[in-house]
Formats: structure tokens, C-alpha cells, sequence
């Protein structure tokens, strides 16, 4: 199906089934521990081995060689491979390094070795016994050292810099002017299941049970690793313990077990240890951004640059810190630029919400910074730069996420957003909190020992469209069975799946059995950047289209004219039960949504409002999150009770990397020196108070067919800073480098009374 004009009135509108807040289909397995994840696989693997992976003790150089002989003497080993016993190996398209190092190492962590063995027990102790003889080279750990030489880069395909009127004289020129420099640190996905894999070959047939977001990348990228034809190759993945873009991609853990398989004749199962997940995988890497806003005394904007800085591997990808600043606030002299430093440490790469959630957590501080210089509210100022049409003309088009090409056309000047809420989003907001009652003068507002502060902040994500495949079977027993590689990685994706699959075939959702994660299904979108939700739906709707088609065609129907309700088919004055469409037989379909150029008429966005209370204790600069509520303007909400927690969730997220999250680099040796979840620390139940959220009415014909977006990623954008902006209410203490700890607050807190 090809969706190349705003949809119209359809059977998804009529909403019995789609956009009601019911339970998730999955829920009774996960919580019955029913759900077999990747490393549970005992009932098609029955007989595993166990993997052990030998991490890298240097972050760059060389390896001189390897003392296998006591490991192969332990108890219980079957096999050690490395990179001189693996046989040729590629690296993934997708991959910056290479997922077995040797002779080169090119960060801390990396795998040299997988040691195979009867018991993880085993695996482990023979691990300890690997001696690998190492020349270490000197590399390059610390950003801020870097900047000077960080180089002009793109974000994904699309030009890194950007320029509008003259920034440099609007700015002079401007009798309001702000001009300072935040920093974002780098932080982990720190997911609650690891890496994981369990691997077995079946002659030169390779199946992995694995842990991944994206099916069709990973068998792509495995079977280059490999060197074997893709379609000898199938990924299963059905259910995931949380991935956050850190299993976007292939790692270490499926191509690991993959050899050490192959090496042992075994099924072979292997889990990152959790050390390796924070260095041997992906993480988001640290900013430092410079912005500059200047304005009239009417508060209305007239030149904003965002200049951002991160580092990654050789011939890796900044982080696009720059990108919301190209469409959020009015403005007729812009300018973005994107400078990429040479760093060795593990890869950076996509983290919830890549781009904006770190942009967001420095402009949004600036808006603020700027509201006060102007003596607006922080609200006001906003609305004030409302824009309905895309102030920066060489912003792209939202480009397909599975295309290797993109289209870097500039695009029309003046063109609009498909829909755009964000000042309802904060009007609404405001009141909801009662913004009203905030007072704008600093550290004036006590509650016993604490001192109390408000803080807003817009929220923004674009909405990324991509092709997504399914198939769907009508059984005769009345079952609608949906396949697609589609995973759900606890974001609901067999539920709204499921739904959507039950409105188009007027069924009980109870009679819908969703099948995802495989790759001998067709490909959908995959779980990624918010966009799997609307365009994996989108892509059953194609296949429901069809389905209907060949069941009205059996029944006798004019399919545009038939009805599918309550488990019938009717037109007119006839109605015909389904069943009688299979009784000799299941009906099948397949089809895939594809996109054509709406996006370039019309920019699709999503927008939002962050509303945070925070008390900070006077004598001890403790800060501590009192309520918080976030206002959505994100399409057609297919299920408000899992949207909902997604957007809940990635608010919690965002308390974290506003005041806890940080991977502490050793900028000697070159690796993140908290890599456990005793280290790192993230929010906890106690840190969480009741949080607030609702969604605005909206539907967005030019999306899709479901006239949906994303919401996962949208909750996350703004929330850090936010809490930044009500740390400074409530203490007059303006910090610039996140997290924001109590440390750098306590010299400049105003004194105790």
C-alpha cells in the first residue's frame, strides 16, 4: 500500500477497538515468568553450552598474543575462539568497531575472546585463566581536550550545519542577548536485561534467539559478519527486556555465541556481563553545546545558534544535539553546526530519543535564561516564538530510518507543520499545575527545610516514517493471526498490533494472536526512534486492507463497500458471519506500508510540555522531584494506558540524566570506570513522586493510515531540563552541566535562615 495522500475517514476511526486503554496482551507471560527471553531458551536449545566473553584491559593498541592453555585445561571447557581461530570475519554495516578485536583493539572492552563451556560456572572461572599480552597506544578520552579539533559532521545523512539570514549580525545587533555554554555527560541505557543470545547451527543454517531491535538489521549485519548468505540466517526475538536504542544494532553477544556455537558444536547461550554492557556496547555520548538567543525587548527572537560538540570512534556519528533547534522556536536568523571529536572510547551511538533529548536538556535552559533576561515569563516567552511553519529551510524532511540513501534536498521555505500543539500543550499545562502560583523571584518560596521550585520546558521529537510489512491469516476456527518481525520491547507492541488487526476485522481482540520478533516474518518497521508504533500498525493495516479484500471477494461483497463488525461481514440488507469465508480453508494476506512525499509538504513533529516542582533542602542541597506532569500532542494515541506508561517512563528517565546519570570517564586509561548498576545510578521508586500526564485530542491525517506518531521517545525531551530550570527557582543557582548534583549547588546556595 502506498500512503501518498493525507488519509481519510477509514476503519480504524471508528475506534471500538484501537485507541482504547486496554491491558497489554503480553502482560499475563511476563509477569507469570511465561515469556522465554533470549537466554531462557531452554526448550529449543535444551542442550546449551555457555559463553563467557574475555573483555579488552586496554582502550587502544594492539594484542601480541594469547595464552589459552590453562583456560583450556579448566574444568568443563569445550572450545575458545578469538580472532586467529574465528576465520574471516566482517565488520556489520552498522557497527563503528568491529565485535571481535584482534590484532587491533579500539576500545576498552572490546571482545578478544569467547570461552565455551558445560556451565556458565565454567565458562567464567576459565575466562579468569585467558592471559592476553597486550602494547598499549596512547588515545584520545576527554571531549572538552578535544574540541578544538572536532570536525564538521553530518547528522545521519543530513547536513550537520545550517544557516538562515545572518546570524552573526542579527545577534550583534540584538539589544537582548544570552550567550553561554552547557554540557551533557555521557550516560548508559542500563536496561534490565542484558545482551543476550543463545545460538545454535544446523548444518550451515544459523538460528539466534537474541535480544535486538531491529530483525532485519541484525540478520543483514550478522550474516556480513559471518560471511554467510542472509538466508541462511534467522533472528528470533519475541520478547525484550528493554533495549532504549542500545540493541538497535548487532552486538558482541549474538556474534560470540554465533562462534562459539559453531566452535563447540553446540548450542551455545551468552549474556553480557553487566560491565560489558556499559563498555562493550552502546551508550550516549556526552555534549558540550553552545547557544546563543537574541531577542527585541518584546521578547520576540532574532537570532538563535546552537553550536553542539561530541565525540565517537573513527568513523562514527556525532550525537545531533543541533536538531529541535532547527524547528522549535521562531526566529528569522539561525544558524546549527555539528562538530565530531576522535575519541577512543566505546561506541556512542542512539539512546532514547537520540538528537533531542540532550539538545533539549541545553536549549531549553537557555529559553529560560532568556525569559528572565527579558523579564518574561518562562511560558510567555515561549508562546511568544510559536511558529506554524519550519523556520529553518535547509531542515530535511524526516528521512526513513531503513534507507541507506536519504533525500538532502533542501526543502520549501515556509513549509508547515502537519500539526503543531505546543503552545495548547503549555497553556494547558500551566494551568493543570498551577503555573499561576509560581513565583518568579528566586529561593523566595519555602516549605520547612526546603526550598521549592518550579520549572517548565517545552518537549519536541520529529515523527519518522518508515516501511513496515505484515501478514495476516483468517483461520477457520475464527482466529486472526498477525505475523511480522516487529519486536516489543516492553512498549506494547503486540497489544496495539493486536487491536489494530481486531478493528479492521470487526474481531474480539481476545481472538487476535500477534506473532512478532521473527525474521521468517515479514519486515516492519522495528522498535527505534518512536516510529515503530505508527508505522508497524500502519503496515498490519496494509495487510488488513488486503485480507478484507479476499474475504469480501469469497463472501460476494463489494469489498469497498463491506463492513467487518462484531465477527460479520455486511453490506446493505446481507450479513454474512466471517467463518463462512474459511470454511474451506484460511484466508491469508500480505502487504507493507510505503510512504511518498507528504513529509516534504508537511514537517510531522510531535510536541509536548514538561511541568516540574522540586524541593531542595536548604542546608544540604539535596534535591528532590515533588510532582511533575507532561502534556502530549503526539496523533492518534492507539492506547492510552501503554502510551501512557511509556510517556511515564521516559520522564523517569529524564529525572536521571537531569540529576544522577553519568559514566564517569577515566580520561587516563579510557573507559567508563561505573560500569555496574551499583555505580551508576538511576532514579528508584523513592525518587519518583506521582507523575502526571495527558494527551491532547489529535489525529494526523498526513502520518499514516492510523493518523498516529510516537510518543516513547517524546516523554524523555525536555524533562531534564525542566528539573534544571525548578532547581533554580527554588535555590537561584544556575547549573550548566548535568547531572545536577548537590555538589554544584552547596558553595553557592543562599544561606540558611
Amino acid at each position: 500500500m502506498k500512503f501518498d495522500s493525507p488519509a481519510t475517514t477509514n476503519p480504524i476511526d471508528r475506534l471500538k477497538v484501537v485507541g482504547q486503554p486496554v491491558d497489554r496482551i503480553d502482560g499475563p507471560l511476563k509477569t507469570t515468568g511465561t515469556a522465554r527471553y533470549a537466554y531462557e531458551r531452554q526448550d529449543v536449545a535444551p542442550n546449551a553450552a555457555y559463553g563467557y566473553i574475555v573483555g579488552a584491559a586496554i582502550a587502544k593498541g594492539r594484542i601480541n598474543g594469547i595464552d589459552l592453555a590453562a583456560a583450556k585445561a579448566a574444568p568443563g571447557v569445550l572450545a575458545i575462539v578469538t580472532a586467529d581461530t574465528a576465520g574471516k570475519l566482517d565488520k556489520g554495516g552498522k557497527n563503528t568497531a568491529k565485535l571481535l578485536a584482534g590484532p587491533d583493539v579500539q576500545h576498552y572492552h572490546q571482545a578478544v575472546a569467547v570461552v565455551v563451556a558445560e556451565t556458565f560456572e565454567q565458562a567464567r572461572a576459565a575466562a579468569q585463566l585467558v592471559r592476553v599480552n597486550y602494547q598499549t597506544e596512547s588515545g584520545t578520552f576527554d571531549l572538552a581536550a578535544e574540541r578544538d579539533a572536532a570536525k564538521p559532521a553530518k547528522v545521519m545523512s543530513d547536513p550537520g550545519d545550517s544557516s538562515v539570514g545572518d546570524f552573526a549580525a542579527a545577534f550583534a545587533a540584538a539589544p537582548v542577548k544570552l550567550d553561554e555554554t552547557y554540557s551533557t555527560a555521557d550516560e548508559s541505557h542500563a536496561m534490565m536485561e542484558p545482551h543476550a543470545s543463545t545460538a545454535m547451527w544446523e548444518g550451515d543454517k544459523l538460528t539466534v534467539w537474541t535480544s535486538n531491535q531491529m530483525i532485519a538489521w541484525g540478520v543483514e549485519d550478522l550474516a556480513k559478519t559471518l560471511g554467510i548468505p542472509k538466508e541462511n540466517v534467522r533472528l528470533v526475538s519475541p520478547y525484550i527486556g528493554g533495549g532504549f536504542g542500545s540493541k538497535l544494532f548487532l552486538r558482541a553477544d549474538a556474534v560470540m555465541a554465533a562462534l562459539g556455537s559453531r566452535a563447540a558444536g553446540r548450542p551455545v547461550k551468552l549474556t553480557l556481563q553487566r560491565a560489558l554492557v556499559f563498555n562493550n556496547t552502546t551508550h550516549r555520548p556526552a555534549t558540550i553545546q553552545r547557544i546563543r538567543i537574541g531577542a527585541d525587548r518584546d521578547g520576540k527572537i532574532s537570532a538563535i545558534g546552537h553550536e553542539s560538540w561530541s565525540g565517537d570512534l573513527p568513523d562514527g556519528k556525532p550525537e545531533g544535539a543541533i536538531s529541535q533547534t532547527r524547528l522549535l522556536y521562531a526566529g528569522a536568523n539561525r544558524m546549527t553546526a555539528t562538530r565530531l571529536a576522535v575519541l577512543d572510547l566505546p561506541e556512542g551511538n542512539a539512546m532514547r530519543a537520540p538528537g533531542e533529548a540532550p539538545g533539549m536538556m541545553a536549549l531549553e535552559i537557555a529559553m529560560d535564561e532568556m525569559a528572565e533576561k527579558l523579564k518574561l515569563d518562562p511560558v510567555e516567552f515561549r508562546i511568544r516564538n510559536d511558529t506554524q511553519v519550519v523556520p529553518d529551510i535547509s531542515e530535511a524532511p524526516s528521512a526513513d530510518p531503513q534507507n541507506a540513501k536519504r533525500d538532502n534536498k533542501t526543502t520549501t521555505p515556509q513549509r508547515p507543520f502537519s500539526q503543531r500543539q505546543l503552545v495548547e500543550c503549555l497553556r494547558i499545562g500551566a494551568e493543570k499545575f498551577g503555573w499561576d502560583k509560581r513565583n518568579p523571584q528566586p529561593a523566595s518560596v519555602r516549605d520547612g527545610r526546603w526550598l521549592v521550585g518550579m520549572g517548565v520546558a517545552a518537549a519536541f521529537r520529529n515523527n519518522l516514517l518508515t516501511k513496515s510489512a505484515a501478514r495476516v491469516r483468517l483461520e477457520p476456527d475464527g482466529t486472526l493471526v498477525v505475523e511480522t518481525d516487529m519486536t516489543d520491547i516492553g512498549t506494547g507492541s503486540y497489544t496495539i498490533i493486536g487491536q489494530t488487526a481486531a478493528e479492521m476485522l470487526g474481531v474480539p481482540l481476545q481472538k487476535v494472536s500477534v506473532r512478532l520478533g521473527d525474521s521468517r516474518f515479514p519486515v516492519s518497521a522495528g522498535s527505534g526512534g518512536q516510529w515503530g508504533g505508527n508505522n508497524s500498525t500502519a503496515g498490519v493495516y496494509a495487510a488488513c486492507v488486503k485480507l478484507r479484500e479476499a474475504v469480501a471477494s469469497k463472501l460476494g461483497f463489494n469489498s469497498a463497500e463491506a463492513e467487518f463488525d462484531g465477527g460479520d461481514v455486511r453490506a446493505g440488507n446481507r450479513r454474512v458471519s466471517l467463518a463462512d469465508a474459511v470454511r474451506d480453508g484460511p484466508l491469508e494476506a500480505e502487504d507493507r506500508i510505503e510512504y511518498g512525499d507528504l513529509q516534504k509538504k508537511a514537517q510531522q513533529s510531535t510536541f509536548g510540555a514538561h511541568f516540574v516542582e522540586v524541593g531542595v533542602d536548604a542546608a544540604t542541597a539535596e534535591i528532590r522531584i515533588r510532582r511533575m506532569l507532561a502534556v502530549c500532542a503526539a496523533g492518534r494515541i492507539l492506547n492510552p494506558k501503554t502510551a501512557r506508561s511509556q510517556v511515564i517512563g521516559a520522564m523517569t528517565m529524564g529525572v536521571g540524566a537531569a540529576l544522577m546519570e553519568e559514566l564517569v570517564v577515566d580520561k587516563k586509561v579510557g573507559f567508563f570506570v561505573n560500569h555496574d548498576l551499583a555505580g551508576y545510578e538511576v532514579p528508584v521508586h523513592a525518587d519518583i513522586p506521582h507523575q502526571d500526564m495527558m494527551f491532547l485530542d489529535e489525529t494526523d491525517p498526513m502520518s499514516s493510515p492510523m493518523k498516529a506518531k510516537g510518543v516513547a521517545e517524546l516523554g524523555i525531551c525536555g524533562v531534564a531540563a525542566a528539573i534544571a530550570n525548578a532547581v533554580y527557582n527554588a535555590t537561584g543557582v544556575r547549573v550548566r552541566d548535568y547531572p545536577v548534583t548537590l555538589d554544584k549547588l552547596i558553595d553557592k546556595m543562599p544561606a540558611v535562615g
